[in-house]
Order: structure tokens, then C-alpha cells, then sequence
């Protein structure tokens, strides 16, 4: 119920903003230049299915009225492989391809925002993180590492005379890299493919 909540409210945003003007002009210059924020997909720790324990912060500055970086820090936890469609794949939630324990990340991504046309950016975030890869019974077996990248397509939108901002998105993830997984994790992982096509996106913000 969670996961179709989210997804139809990234739908709407997108489907009924594409009109707003939501880009900062180049010749702009009163324009806030921080920002921090997070993702609505904290609300996935409501989730009866896996849920990710799940934190993330958003630290941004705006270089120039097209073009953004942002420092995010996060982590959660998983016992599903992250090659299954959290939306759109039934396989996910299902006890044979759950992992015999789960996987808890910590990560710091990078990503560069370069906005093109009103509101409408592109986005690469690129996430070192590290792994700890867990029992049933909680309780470490093993380290791993892992370079997870998220290609994305976005629209932003000014709320309350731009002191707040939101996001909808759309991404492709890319597990561009990580170390072999312990047996009874890597077996399943190996299922899967390296990339999702099509995962929502929802970020929210203040400026300062």
C-alpha cells in the first residue's frame, strides 16, 4: 500500500506541474544558493515487507542557476536483491528469494545536477558505500563494498515563494560494482540484473 502510494503521487506531481516555471535563469542572482532536504521514501519504514530502517540527508549548493551538486549520506537495509523492481516485480517480499539474513549499507553519494529546460534536470549520483552483510540472527558474517549509480530525469518545483522545493523523478539504478557475497546471498543476488529501469523518485527540500 506504501509502495502504491508513492508511486502515484510521483505520477500526479509530474503529470499536472509540467507547467510551472521552475527554473532559476542563468541571470538570476537572488537566488538561494543552499539547500538541504531528503526523499519522501523515509515513509518506507512504514512497510510491512522489508522494511529499510532507512535514512537519508540531502546537502546541496547551487553553482550557477543550472547547475547543482549535493552530498547525500544514507543508509538502510535490505533482505531482497537489489536487482528486483521494489514496484513492479512480484518477486520482491517473496520468501524464496529472500536473502538468509540481510544487507546493511552506509553510504555518501555525489551527484551533479544540470538543469536544461524550466525545471527539468539530469542527474548523476555516484555512492560508495560500504556493507555489512548480516545473519538471520543479526549478527555480521562479513564486509562487502559496493558502487551503486543512479542516472536520473527530474522536474523541480518552487513551493511557498521557493523557500521549499520538491523533485518527482525517474531513474535507472546501476550497481556499477561490489565485492562477492557470502554464499546463500550471492547465489541470489546473481539472479538479478545490475540495473533497474523506471524507479520513482521523490525528494523534498528547504533553501537557505
Amino acid at each position: 500500500m506504501i509502495k502504491k502510494f508513492l508511486f502515484v503521487s510521483l505520477v500526479l506531481f509530474m503529470t499536472s506541474t509540467l507547467q510551472l516555471k521552475a527554473q532559476y535563469s542563468k541571470s538570476d542572482t537572488d537566488y538561494k544558493r543552499w539547500f538541504v532536504g531528503s526523499t519522501m521514501f523515509i515513509f518506507g519504514n512504514l512497510s510491512t515487507v522489508n522494511p529499510p530502517n532507512f535514512a537519508q540527508l540531502n546537502v546541496g549548493y547551487r553553482i550557477t542557476g543550472r547547475d547543482v551538486i549535493t552530498l547525500e549520506p544514507k543508509t538502510w537495509k535490505y533482505a531482497w536483491p537489489n536487482g528486483i523492481h521494489p514496484f513492479f516485480n512480484k518477486a520482491y517480499g517473496k520468501d524464496e528469494e529472500k536473502f538468509p539474513g540481510y544487507v546493511r549499507e552506509i553510504g555518501l553519494s555525489l551527484s551533479y545536477q544540470r538543469f536544461f529546460w524550466k525545471g527539468i534536470y539530469a542527474e548523476l549520483n555516484v555512492m560508495p558505500s560500504l556493507q555489512h552483510i548480516m545473519n538471520e540472527e543479526g549478527e555480521k558474517i562479513e564486509n562487502g563494498f559496493q558502487i551503486f549509480n543512479t542516472y536520473r530525469v527530474g522536474y523541480h518545483i518552487k513551493l511557498f515563494k521557493d523557500r521549499f522545493f520538491i523533485q518527482p523523478s525517474l531513474a535507472i539504478t546501476h550497481r556499477a560494482h561490489h565485492t562477492t557475497m557470502p554464499n546463500g546471498f550471492k547465489q541470489l543476488d546473481d539472479k538479478w540484473s545490475k540495473f533497474i529501469y523506471g524507479e520513482p523518485g521523490f525528494h523534498i527540500g528547504f533553501n537557505f
